[in-house]
């Protein structure tokens, strides 16, 4: 007779990094920067103490790893239809929109993690540093459809001129996801996408005949 025993399966470090992560960033999300000890982010990973220290040599590079993460998988969310050729262009920058300006993007984790981990920024290097990389991804990742919407205008996307929209818009859908996080029950998700839609279009040029 043969015994069906469970298959052991050693899990990659990589794999284990992100679990520990994301372990990380549900602790913050719930009790704050603060209570994230190495001690609670273990209980919460249901790992050995000793294994965090394995993976990270110190707390604050754990931390350094959950803001890019989590930064990096928001914008990964918001900007999923950016690349899709397709689509047209109006149809992939409303998708943008409703993506940002939606859960999981627009929810209490989200703010509450980012909230955590913003007052940090001013006063670490390093965590500045990861704010700039990740605030210039998402912004560059607006570039191509800025320059594809002023092209169907006829205008030459000269670097000046995409870094300037690019900053304009980002700033638009930065404001309309941090009031829409902090105050739900005063902003409907339909109200800030169309008021991110119709400024958006704005700032780019592009016909709003069919913006509500």
């Amino acid at each position: 007779m043969t015994e069906n025993k469970p298959k052991f399966r050693r899990e990659s470090p990589e794999l284990r990094r992100e679990q520990l992560i994301e372990a990380t960033l549900r602790v913050i999300s719930r009790k704050g920067v603060s209570a994230a000890t190495v001690r609670e982010i273990s209980t919460e990973a249901g790992v050995a103490f000793s294994l965090i220290r394995h993976h990270f040599r110190t707390k604050e590079d754990l931390m350094y790893a959950a803001y890019a993460h989590h930064m990096q998988n928001m914008a990964h969310l918001s900007l999923a239809a950016a690349n899709d050729a397709t689509r047209p262009l109006q149809e992939r920058l409303r998708q943008c929109i409703h993506d940002t300006l939606s859960p999981p993007v627009t929810n209490g984790d989200a703010l509450q993690v980012w909230a955590g981990f913003i007052q940090m920024v001013p006063h670490d290097a390093r965590m500045k540093q990861i704010h700039r990389e990740t605030y210039l991804g998402f912004r560059n990742a607006l570039e191509p459809m800025i320059a594809e919407a002023l092209a169907l205008r006829g205008i030459s996307a000269t670097p000046e001129i995409l870094e300037r929209k690019a900053i304009a818009c980002n700033a638009v859908l930065d404001g309309l996801w941090l009031e829409g996080s902090m105050l739900p029950e005063m902003f409907s998700p339909d109200d800030l996408r169309t008021v991110a839609e119709q400024t958006l279009f704005s700032i780019l040029g592009l016909p709003q005949d069919d913006l509500a």
